[in-house]
């Protein structure tokens, strides 16, 4: 069954290891990364867009796929169902859905506003046991038409929004979502440092795991980050391998138009790109 991810970043922040958050957008998606997970003996975090509900048909649809899959692939490892980037009306989509765990992104309010809507979400989050990450500084780039130009979160307002009982906080530290430029300045570890020393043992989040580089993780984990989404890597790392599989010509096969044919080779790819980030996040081993 879902779990809140409260407890699997409480350990996480204690153990100086990070949970991955993987996005999922169909169900090839989602069944490779709980295959993966279940096999790393990892605890795992299933990140949902707003628009990629959308394109599954709904909240609920999400909801009953993963839980099936939960239930017909065995898995037994903590497995949290979070809406990713969440504005306000779709936080409480998300908790009458069944989702596990809800993102409110107020990061583009004024901080009042910010504070006023996060603290309402808390209480009814945590009414029905689902655990809240909120966000303070906006994360660059853009990702399902959410765009942030990468600002650095003041650590005086990341401990404003901690202090409204939420379990994990996403804190812009120079972090963008999609492919990092080749000017990008860095992780700001300075920030990052900062915001620990203020928010005490809440678990932090990075955003935009995709090509940051490993000596970059590995330092803000020591600094207080447990939990990192992945979107970007899996979505280039399945477009490699399905464009691949078309352009070799096996469908000249007779079975390459059949799409279980067709999209094996992205999940596979995916699944290795899961691997290797649980491997760099050191959550292997930590169900």
């Amino acid at each position: 069954m879902l779990v809140s991810a409260k407890e699997m970043l409480d350990k996480a922040k204690a153990g100086h290891y990070a949970v991955g958050q993987f996005n999922i957008n169909n169900l090839e998606w989602t069944k490779a990364i709980l295959q993966t997970a279940q096999e790393c003996n990892s605890p795992v975090i299933l990140g949902v867009s707003e628009g990629a509900g959308k394109y599954m048909t709904g909240y609920k649809t999400v909801v009953g796929m993963v839980n099936g899959m939960l239930e017909e692939l065995n898995i037994t490892v903590p497995v949290a169902l979070h809406l990713d980037h969440g504005s306000y009306d779709h936080c409480y989509k998300c908790i009458e859905a069944g989702f596990s765990s809800i993102m409110f992104d107020g990061s583009h309010y004024p901080i009042e506003e910010n504070v006023a809507k996060t603290k309402e979400l808390v209480a009814a989050a945590h009414e029905k046991g689902i655990s809240i990450e909120a966000e303070v500084g906006s994360i660059g780039g853009e990702e399902d038409g959410v765009v942030g130009m990468g600002e650095c979160a003041d650590p005086n307002e990341c401990k404003a929004i901690a202090d409204l009982g939420i379990d994990f906080l996403a804190a812009g530290i120079g972090n963008i979502h999609g492919k990092y430029p080749e000017n990008w300045a860095g992780l700001s570890f300075e920030t990052l440092d900062a915001i620990q020393k203020l928010t005490g043992d809440m678990p932090l989040v990075l955003h935009g795991g995709t090509g940051i580089p490993a000596d970059m993780i590995k330092k803000a984990i020591s600094l207080g980050v447990a939990k990192i989404n992945v979107n970007t890597e899996c979505q280039l790392s399945f477009a490699a391998a399905t464009r691949e599989y078309i352009e070799a010509g096996k469908d000249k096969e007779g079975k390459g138009f059949d799409p279980r044919k067709l999209l094996a080779p992205g999940a596979e790819a995916i699944k290795a790109t899961v691997k290797e980030k649980m491997e760099l996040f050191g959550s292997v081993g930590k169900a």
